[in-house]
C-alpha cells in the first residue's frame, strides 16, 4: 500500500494524484468461469457535489479516495436519482425509484408508485448476489423504507419486512431513516435490533467505515469462501454540520477567500484533469447568494464550509481502513470498489422550524438542548448544534453546474463515479465520457459477479431491469449510449437522449440544451428547436407512464385522477 501511504500527506498535488485517471478492464470474471468473482464494495456519500473531492477538482483532503481514482476508473457523466431516497431505491434494484415503490420519499401516498416502501416487485442486489453465493453486508443509511414505528410509535409501521436483512442483507449495522445527528443518531439498528445506548466517544461516520473493517475481517478470519458484497453506505457530508475538532482544524484559513474564489479554482482544476471542457464557464452565481466581499456573516459562513469539508475528510479516512483491511487479507487485488454520491451539494437552509421532526433531537446525550437552524450566533459543528452550510457553498460544491439536490439541472444529478479493480484494469489516460446512470450499477455488479436478474423472487414477478451494465464501455469501444436516460423528482423532470437534454422545473417550462457543447445548461435551444422538444415531451410522457411517474403533486393526481 505504498501508494496510499504517500497520499497520507495533506496537500498532494491534483495532478499527482489523478495521474492516468481512467483504466480499462479486460479479462472479466463473468467471461471467465474459472476465475474467482470478485468482491465488490459500493461506497455511497450523502449530498456530496460533483467538484467536492479531490480527483474530480476539490481541495478537501480525499487521499484515499484520490488513490482509487488514480488507478481506477472515473466517470464524467454519471448521473444520481436526485435526492436521498430515489438515488437507494435505483441503485438497489437496477430499475427507476417509481418502479420500486418510491417515487418521492418514504411516505405512502396510496398509489403503486409513491408507497413510500421498496414493493415485491424488485429484487436488491443483495437479493440477487445471494442467490449467486455471495456474503451481504451493510453499513450506513438505509432509507427505502416507511417503517419506523419502532421510534414514532406508529403501530401500523412496525413491520421490519423492508429494512436490510429482510432484502438480502446478511448483516446490519446502521440507520433506518436518512438523517441524524452524527454522536447519538436516531433509528440506529444492530442485525434486526435498535441499539439503545453509545459510546461516549460515538461518531457515526467512523462507526459506518468501522462496521465495514469489522465485516470484512471476520468474513476473511472464517472458513467461508464466498466472494462479498459490502455496501457502505454513508450520511456525510449530509446536514446537520457536525465534525471532530481534530478534523475542523486542518481547514483553518482554507475557505477564507470565498465561495467565488473556491468556484473559480475548483473549475481550472477540473478542466486541467480534462474532466470539464475548455470552453465552458462557471454558471452565474445563485442571485440569492452576495459576492463574498458582501457577505455579513464570513466568519460562520467559513466554519461551516470547514465543518463540511471535515465531514468528507473524515469519511476518506475510514475509506483508507476499508482499503488496508484488504490490503492486509490480500484480498484487495480481486475487489470491485466503487464511489459515488446519492445526489448534489444541498442548499436547505435549516431552521427552528425544522424541528418537529424524527431526525432532530431535542436534547445531546449529557441533557444539553440542541440549537436548531442556521443562527449565526452558534458556531457549527458539536453537537449541540444542527445546521447546514447553505446556497453559497453548495453552489460550489456543484461547480460548474446550477441548482441542487432535489432539482434535475446538472448541479442535483451530476455525480463523482470511482471504480477500482486491481485484477482487471490497466491503464488510460481518458475519463469515461458514457452517459450513466444510478440503474446501471446492479447490472454491472451481477456481471462481473456472473450472476443473473431474476424473473421471479420469492414467488414474486420481478420488473425487467432498466440499466445497462458499465463494463463495456469503460474500454471507449462502444457508441454514445442509445437508450434514453429519464428523470421525476417532486415535479422536477428530465430526458437525456444522446447528445440531447430535455429538463424542467417545476412550473416552468421545459428547456433543451446540447449537452455535448454546453452541459452547464446556459444556452436554452427550446424556442430554436420545438420539434425535438416535442419528440423528447412523447419519450419522457410514454416513460412516465410506463414507470407511474404521475404530474405533480402526485397526491393531487392521485387524488383526482382522469
Amino acid at each position: 500500500m505504498e501508494k496510499t501511504r504517500l497520499f497520507q500527506t495533506y496537500g498532494v498535488g491534483f495532478a499527482g494524484l489523478i495521474g492516468a485517471s481512467a483504466m480499462i478492464i479486460s479479462a472479466l470474471p463473468s467471461c471467465t468461469p474459472e476465475a474467482s468473482p470478485p468482491n465488490i464494495i459500493l461506497i455511497m456519500a450523502d449530498d456530496l457535489g460533483i467538484s467536492d473531492i479531490g480527483s474530480y477538482g476539490g481541495e478537501i483532503r480525499t487521499p484515499h479516495l484520490n488513490y482509487l481514482a488514480a488507478n481506477g476508473v472515473q466517470f464524467s457523466q454519471f448521473y444520481n436519482g436526485a435526492r436521498s431516497c430515489p438515488t437507494r431505491a435505483s441503485l438497489l434494484t437496477g430499475l427507476y425509484a417509481h418502479q420500486t415503490g418510491i417515487g418521492y420519499m418514504t411516505g405512502d401516498w396510496g398509489h403503486h408508485a409513491y408507497r413510500g416502501d421498496l414493493n415485491n416487485s424488485c429484487v436488491t442486489i443483495a437479493e440477487a448476489l445471494g442467490n449467486a453465493g455471495y456474503a451481504t453486508f451493510i453499513t450506513g443509511k438505509w432509507h427505502v423504507t416507511s417503517h419506523i414505528g419502532y421510534w414514532d410509535g406508529n403501530q401500523a409501521l412496525k413491520s421490519k419486512h423492508n429494512w436490510p436483512l429482510q432484502r438480502g442483507f446478511d448483516r446490519f449495522f446502521g440507520t433506518i431513516i436518512g438523517a441524524g445527528s452524527f454522536f447519538d443518531p436516531i433509528t440506529l439498528v444492530k442485525g434486526n435490533d435498535p441499539v439503545e445506548s453509545l459510546p461516549d466517544n460515538f461518531y457515526y461516520t467512523d462507526a459506518i467505515n468501522d462496521y465495514a473493517v469489522r465485516f470484512i475481517n471476520e468474513h476473511a478470519q472464517s472458513d467461508n469462501d464466498k466472494p462479498f458484497f459490502a455496501y457502505v453506505s454513508h450520511v456525510a457530508p449530509h446536514w446537520p454540520l457536525h465534525a471532530l475538532p481534530e478534523d475542523i482544524k486542518r481547514y483553518r484559513g482554507v475557505y477564507d477567500k470565498g465561495w467565488d474564489q473556491n468556484r473559480e479554482e475548483r473549475l481550472d482544476r477540473m478542466k486541467a484533469s480534462g474532466l470539464i471542457e475548455e470552453h465552458l464557464e462557471l454558471t452565474p452565481r445563485d442571485q440569492r447568494v452576495p459576492a463574498w466581499e458582501d457577505e455579513e456573516h464570513k466568519e460562520w459562513m467559513i466554519r461551516a464550509m470547514e465543518v463540511y469539508a471535515a465531514q468528507v475528510d473524515r469519511m476518506d479516512q475510514g475509506i483508507g481502513r476499508i482499503i488496508a483491511t484488504l490490503d492486509a487479507n490480500k484480498m484487495l487485488d480481486n475487489t470491485l470498489i466503487v464511489f459515488l454520491s446519492d445526489n448534489g451539494g444541498c442548499a436547505e437552509i435549516l431552521s427552528e422550524a425544522w424541528g418537529d421532526h424524527l431526525f432532530f433531537p431535542d436534547t445531546t446525550r449529557d441533557g444539553q438542548p440542541v440549537q436548531i437552524g442556521n443562527d449565526t450566533r452558534y458556531m457549527p459543528g458539536p453537537e449541540e448544534t444542527y445546521q447546514s452550510y447553505g446556497i453559497g457553498w453548495a453552489n460550489a460544491s456543484n461547480t460548474p453546474f446550477h441548482l441542487y439536490k432535489h432539482f434535475i439541472h446538472e448541479g442535483g444529478i451530476a455525480s463523482p463515479l470511482v471504480m477500482y479493480w486491481p485484477d482487471n484494469i490497466k491503464p488510460n489516460d481518458q475519463w469515461i465520457r458514457y452517459p450513466s446512470h444510478i440503474i446501471d450499477l446492479m447490472p454491472t455488479f451481477l456481471e462481473v459477479a456472473g450472476a443473473g436478474y431474476p424473473e421471479y423472487y420469492n414467488g414474486h414477478k420481478i420488473t425487467p431491469a432498466e440499466g445497462r451494465s458499465l463494463i463495456p464501455y469503460v474500454t471507449h469501444d462502444r457508441p454514445d449510449r442509445e437508450d434514453a436516460l429519464f428523470w421525476e423528482h417532486g415535479g422536477n423532470r428530465a430526458v437525456r437522449d444522446g447528445r440531447w437534454k430535455l429538463v424542467q422545473r417545476h412550473g416552468r417550462y421545459w428547456e433543451l440544451y446540447d449537452m455535448k457543447k454546453d452541459r452547464t445548461e446556459t444556452n436554452d435551444l427550446a424556442a430554436q428547436m420545438p420539434e425535438k422538444v416535442n419528440e423528447l415531451i412523447v419519450k419522457y410522457k410514454n416513460w412516465a407512464e410506463r414507470v407511474g411517474a404521475l404530474p405533480w403533486p402526485a397526491w393531487e393526481s392521485i387524488q383526482n385522477p382522469d
